[in-house]
C-alpha cells in the first residue's frame, strides 16, 4: 500500500476519534451544560447528519480543487470546529460545531475514498478501504479511551483539545505526500452529477448502501450508549469505561483488518454469515447485559463483526460504483452516517420512552435484523429475476438444437 494511504488514515484517525468519543463523554457533557443524557446523545446524531448532508456536498463542490487542496481545506475547517466546540458554554453552539465538523469530515472521507482507490490496483480496492476504516478503529482503540480519560481527569473540554492537536500533524503529512490528483478548477455540470448518480441508483449500489445504513445505525446505537448501558445495567465502575471502549476497538480494528482482503475475494460470506451472527450477538447482548461476564466479551466480539461487515460493504459500494468515482465514496460515507444518525436517535427514543439503557441493543438486534431479511429477500429476487431472464434463452437453445437434429423431410 502506498506510503501517502497511511496518511490518509492517520487524518481518519483523528476524525474517527471526534466521531466515537462522545460515547465516553455524554454523561459529562449532559451534567456541564445542563441537558438530559439523550439531548447529549443527539450531539452524535447531529454529527451523523452533517455527515449524511455533507457527503455528496462536500464531494461535488471538492470536483472542482485537487484532492490534496480539498482535503486539506475539510481537513482545516474540522481543526478549527472543535477548538470553538471545547471554548463555548452553549450546548446549541457544541451541536452548531459538531454539525460544521461532520461536513469537513464527509467532505474528506468521500475526497479520500476516491484517491484511496486510485492508488491501488482495480482489485484492491478492499484493501485501500481497510486502511482508511483502520485509521477509525485505531480511534476506538487509542482515541476515544483517551479521550474518556481525559473527560474523566480534566473535563470533556480537553478531548477536544486533543483532537485540534491530533489534527495539526494531519494537515502536514497530507500536505507532503498526497498526491495532488484530479481538480481542473472547474465546476461540475449538472451532467456530471446526473450521470454518476444514475450509476449509484442501480439496484446493487442502492441496496448495498441500505445494507451499510442498516448494520451501521446497529452498531452506533448500542455504541453511543456504553458507557452508561456498562455502569447502569451491568454494574461496571465507571473507571471501566475506558477498558470497555478499547475492548470495542481491539474487536473493530481485527474486524476492519481480517476483512481487508476478505472485502475482495469472499464478500458475500462475510456478509450472509457475520450479518446472521452480528444480530444474534445484539440480542444476546440485550439479554445478558446484566452480567459482566456476558457483557464484555460480546463487546469485543460485536465490534469485530460490526467493522467487518461495515468494512466489506464499504468496499463492495466501491466495486458497484466504479462508473461514478466521485459520489461513490460520498455515498458509502452517506449510508454509512445515515445509520450513525438513525442508530443514536432510535436508541434515545426507547431510553425518553423509559425502557432503560439495555433498550438500545434490542434496537441494534432489530436494525441488523432488517439488514439480514433485506439481504435475503433481495438475493432470493436476483436469483428469480436471472433464472426468468434464462428461460427465454434456454427455449431458443432448445428449439435451435431440435432444429440441428431433426430429419430433414
Amino acid at each position: 500500500m502506498p506510503f501517502a494511504l497511511y496518511m490518509l488514515g492517520l487524518a481518519v484517525f483523528a476524525m474517527g476519534t471526534s466521531e466515537f468519543m462522545l460515547s465516553g463523554l455524554i454523561p459529562d457533557i449532559a451534567h456541564d451544560l445542563h441537558v438530559t443524557v439523550p439531548a447529549a446523545g443527539s450531539l452524535t446524531s447531529a454529527f451523523a447528519v452533517g455527515m449524511v448532508i455533507g457527503a455528496p456536498l462536500m464531494a461535488v463542490i471538492g470536483m472542482r480543487w485537487s484532492r490534496r487542496d480539498a482535503l486539506l481545506l475539510f481537513l482545516v475547517v474540522f481543526l478549527a470546529a472543535h477548538a470553538m466546540g471545547a471554548l463555548t458554554d452553549s450546548f446549541d453552539v457544541l451541536l452548531m460545531t459538531r454539525v460544521l465538523s461532520a461536513l469537513a469530515n464527509a467532505g474528506f472521507l468521500a475526497v479520500s475514498f476516491t484517491a484511496a482507490a486510485g492508488m491501488v490496483p482495480p482489485n484492491a480496492k478492499g484493501r485501500a478501504a481497510a486502511v482508511l476504516l483502520g485509521g477509525v478503529t485505531l480511534a476506538c482503540v487509542a482515541g476515544v479511551p483517551g479521550g474518556a480519560l481525559l473527560g474523566q481527569y480534566w473535563g470533556w473540554r480537553s478531548a477536544f483539545w486533543a483532537v485540534v492537536v491530533l489534527s495539526a500533524p494531519a494537515v502536514l503529512a497530507v500536505a507532503l505526500t498526497v498526491p495532488a490528483g484530479r481538480g481542473d478548477g472547474q465546476v461540475p455540470t449538472l451532467r456530471d452529477v446526473r450521470a454518476e448518480l444514475g450509476v449509484l441508483r442501480r439496484r446493487r449500489p442502492v441496496l448495498l448502501l441500505a445494507l451499510c445504513a442498516l448494520v451501521n445505525g446497529g452498531t452506533f446505537c448500542t455504541f453511543t450508549y456504553l458507557a452508561p448501558l456498562v455502569t447502569g445495567v451491568s454494574g461496571i465502575p465507571d473507571g471501566w469505561v475506558p477498558g470497555v471502549l478499547t475492548l470495542f476497538g481491539l474487536g473493530s480494528f481485527a474486524g476492519v483488518s481480517a476483512a481487508g482482503r476478505l472485502a475482495d475475494t469472499r464478500p458475500v460470506a462475510v456478509l450472509a454469515w457475520g450479518t446472521a451472527v452480528l444480530a444474534v450477538g445484539w440480542a444476546v447482548f440485550a439479554l445478558g447485559a446484566a452480567r459482566p461476564e456476558v457483557v464484555l466479551p460480546l463487546v469485543l466480539l460485536q465490534g469485530a463483526l460490526a467493522f467487518a461487515i461495515g468494512s466489506t460493504l464499504v468496499t463492495q459500494v466501491l466495486y458497484a460504483g466504479a462508473d461514478a468515482p466521485t459520489l461513490a465514496g460520498a455515498g458509502a460515507t452517506a449510508a454509512f452516517n445515515v445509520g450513525a444518525s438513525l442508530g443514536p436517535w432510535l436508541g434515545g427514543v426507547a431510553i425518553a420512552a423509559g425502557h432503560g439503557y439495555r433498550s438500545p441493543v434490542w434496537v441494534s438486534a432489530g436494525l441488523v435484523s432488517a439488514a439480514l431479511v433485506t439481504g435475503a429477500v433481495a438475493l432470493a429476487a436476483g436469483g428469480r429475476g436471472r433464472r426468468a431472464a434464462d428461460r427465454p434463452r434456454e427455449a431458443d437453445e432448445a428449439g435451435r438444437e431440435a432444429g440441428e437434429t431433426a430429419p430433414a423431410g
